[in-house]
């Protein structure tokens, strides 16, 4: 708009106008330029935040997966045992307190399972990844 006022003849101006008119329309390209750099600049921080905060996700998710697995063991075997139908040691007096030792002796092994695979997978990595450091 105020390029064509300036090349525009409807109005009078002096010399002093032109000029002041000139340096307006030179700040306002200026401003232009420097807000689509901060846009910019504001664009890649927002995609640097997205991108820590998907990796926490992630590792949260990791950690949660591995606790439910965990806790599937223990449940699998209640449900087993909890069907209708004729099972082993059924009759047994025992059989409540086996199955209930055979849970919590079995959710520690899978939870030592998955600390020594994590420990595996640290080692691989390093192996790939020397000079980087490897986090999870």
């Amino acid at each position: 708009m105020t390029e064509k006022l300036l090349k525009s003849q409807y109005l009078k101006m002096y010399e002093d106008d032109q000029h002041l008119l000139e340096d307006v329309i030179i700040e306002n390209k200026q401003t232009i330029e420097m807000a689509e750099i901060y846009s910019s600049i504001l664009s890649g921080l927002m995609d640097a935040f997205a991108s820590v905060i998907s990796n926490n996700l992630n590792h949260v998710m990791k950690i949660l997966t591995s606790i439910t697995i965990v806790l599937t063991v223990p449940i699998m075997i209640a449900i087993i045992y909890g069907m209708n139908v004729p099972l082993p040691y059924q009759e047994s007096p025992h059989a409540f307190a086996g199955i209930m030792i055979l849970s919590l002796v079995l959710s520690p092994i899978t939870a030592i399972v998955f600390w020594e695979l994590r420990k595996r997978m640290e080692w691989v990595k390093s192996l790939f990844f020397k000079n980087k450091e490897v986090t999870n």
